[in-house]
């Protein structure tokens, strides 16, 4: 006899008594709800034979003779209320076993939902009550109007959110979800001004047009990412005018070149240095961007130090000065070293998106964080990067969002959502974990998507990172983190539980059970390196380590139109492509003179 023949075996003889049992409880609800309905409305309240006859009297619909001169409808009627008063107790028992096994289910040691109520919608909402001033009377908020969608609890939910001050660090290996569950649904639920920086299109393309009905939608792309067209223009300089603003941008071209930016030698320190010093001069004379290059190419002009003389910064001009004059072997080291890290600007394509036009809208930070607009900073990592200019933009937008805040009482109403995708790679600011926390109290929700932590200490340093990852209120940990040591680290975090072991021992009085306690971790190294794609562990700030489920946008109700607006979004991009290269210039034409374009058949044959 094989196993399914056993196991339908031992099935069979339970058929017969629960059959039975289950008419027996039928028969019991018609009988007993009948004489309910019968004695409710007047015809006397003895109840009937309990016997088969009057079972299927009543199933057939002969109630006359069972219950005489009743109305069908009073007997069915006292059927149903009876039926609900068994069933209240039924469901509140089964409500009991799900939860049983649910818990079952969900891993021992970690946070459960009591203790997430902060996160649950009851909790989020109070909080987003006392955070945001405009919420104040209104009796049914939106979700998306208390806090930032993280995910479900697994195994069952609720769902968990953030609140509008907290700061967010994820790491998840690629293709684990960062876009899909995080970048993308945080996109298209934020209440306010949004700002994004990718080395990909993908979130661009899903999000772009939901974004252009809430507000206007501002595209940086000066690398043709998205391919798309030049609509507007930034004031690089603009914030160079004080020495802060100035070193600050520099330390952005610096950081794009530098793979560490806890190591910065001599020539990376001079050169930044220098970089400080002709972005003030640029800004406080007023020259563009293409002078400040001119200035660069030839250490012997003295324009920046005429200028910063004249402007009442003598100091700095005596510092300019003395690099100039120096040594020739280092003045060029320096200068050579500046020249590598602004060399993204050498591109006339890139240096266009960072120049007046008088012909296009000029995008102000300071007015984009009391809006509700959207900011794509797109740019290619690797050689030839403008990430430099991404990160000199994003950091300009978020210390808006901190001047803006500053003047609305301490915090923006609306918040203010940005996504660092791609955050080691084409947005290196350097002080970012520094600024971290103090974000997070002025209602700018940044998320920082990292492939690993180690990713971020290659920029950051090992010190920097730390700090990122201190003052990160919320850290989400998702599928395929292989680094070995941080992996350990988090297991360790995680902590340990009690686990009891029975034990049985004979003995010529009897036998007897016995229990034994030993500590285990709740999710050991090599647990958390297979977590399921979709899900992360999430460490919050004040609770136990949980386990959610992400919500990726195209499981979401609305999944439908957004997604015909995605495949829209990548038609229009595949045009824009194939016309750019249409127009893509060509050195020599096929006479040997040279050409101002080449057309597709030319470059298909090359």
């Amino acid at each position: 006899m094989n196993a399914k023949s056993a196991g339908s075996g031992e099935v069979v003889p339970w058929l017969i008594p629960g059959l039975a049992a289950v008419n027996l409880v039928v028969f019991a609800v018609l009988w007993f709800g009948g004489t309910l309905g019968a004695g409710v409305s007047g015809h006397g309240w003895e109840l009937p034979p309990f016997s088969a006859g009057t079972y299927f009297a009543v199933a057939t619909g002969d109630t006359g003779s069972v219950w005489p001169g009743a109305s069908p409808y009073a007997v069915y009627g006292g059927t149903v209320v009876m039926l609900l008063i068994v069933a209240l107790p039924l469901v509140q028992v089964a409500r009991k076993v799900f939860r049983t096994i649910t818990n079952a289910k969900r891993t021992k040691g970690l946070a459960k939902v009591r203790e997430l109520e902060s996160m649950a919608p009851k909790g989020i909402a109070e909080r987003a009550r006392s955070l945001r001033p405009t919420l104040k009377g209104v009796k049914h908020l939106h979700p998306d109007d208390t806090g930032n969608l993280l995910g479900d609890l697994e195994p069952s939910g609720p769902e968990l959110r953030s609140s509008f001050e907290d700061v967010e660090l994820d790491l998840m290996a690629p293709r684990a979800g960062k876009s899909t569950g995080i970048a993308i649904p945080r996109i298209l639920r934020a209440r306010g001004p949004v700002l994004l920086t990718s080395n990909k299109s993908d979130v661009f393309t899903v999000t772009r047009l939901a974004r252009t009905k809430v507000g206007r939608v501002w595209t940086f792309d000066p690398q043709g990412i998205a391919h798309s067209p030049r609509e507007m223009w930034w004031d690089m300089l603009a914030d160079c005018d004080t020495i802060e603003g100035a070193r600050r941008l520099a330390g952005h071209f610096v950081s794009s070149v530098n793979d560490d930016s806890s190591k910065k030698d001599f020539w990376i320190s001079a050169a930044q240095n220098t970089l400080t010093a002709l972005f003030l001069a640029a800004a406080r004379s007023g020259a563009s961007v293409t002078d400040l290059l001119g200035w660069l190419a030839d250490p012997a002009d003295r324009t920046p130090v005429d200028v910063l003389r004249e402007v009442g910064m003598p100091a700095m001009a005596e510092q300019l000065q003395g690099t100039v004059r120096g040594a020739v072997e280092t003045r060029d080291g320096i200068y050579e070293t500046a020249r590598q890290c602004v060399a993204c600007l050498l591109d006339p394509e890139i240096v266009a998106w960072v120049s007046p036009d008088p012909n296009l809208p000029e995008f102000r930070p300071d007015e984009h964080a009391l809006s509700r607009d959207t900011l794509y900073l797109l740019s290619k990592d690797g050689g030839g990067s403008a990430a430099g200019v991404i990160a000199g933009l994003a950091d300009a937008t978020m210390r808006a969002g901190v001047v803006a805040a500053e003047r609305m009482g301490g915090r923006l109403d609306p918040p203010m959502t940005a996504v660092l995708d791609e955050a080691a790679n084409v947005c290196r600011i350097s002080d970012l974990p520094d600024l971290y926390s103090h974000f997070g109290s002025r209602g700018i929700n940044v998320v920082t998507l990292l492939q690993s932590y180690r990713q971020g200490v290659r920029v950051w340093g090992e010190p920097g990172m730390d700090a990122m990852w201190s003052a990160a209120t919320v850290k989400l940990l998702g599928a395929g983190l292989d680094d070995a040591d941080f992996v350990d680290k988090i297991a360790r975090l995680v902590g340990q539980h009690d686990t009891k072991t029975p034990s049985w021992s004979r003995s010529r009085d009897g036998s007897s059970r016995s229990y034994s306690y030993r500590q285990e971790q709740i999710l050991p190294a090599d647990k958390i390196r297979a977590l399921p794609k979709g899900t992360a562990l999430l460490l919050a700030t004040g609770v136990r380590p949980a386990l959610i489920r992400l919500r990726p946008w195209y499981k979401e109700p609305n999944a439908g139109p957004i997604s015909a607006a995605a495949k829209a979004e990548v038609e229009a991009i595949t045009k824009r492509a194939a016309a750019r290269l249409t127009r893509k210039p060509s050195y020599r034409s096929r006479t040997g003179g040279p050409s101002g374009y080449a057309d597709v058949a030319d470059i298909g044959q090359r």
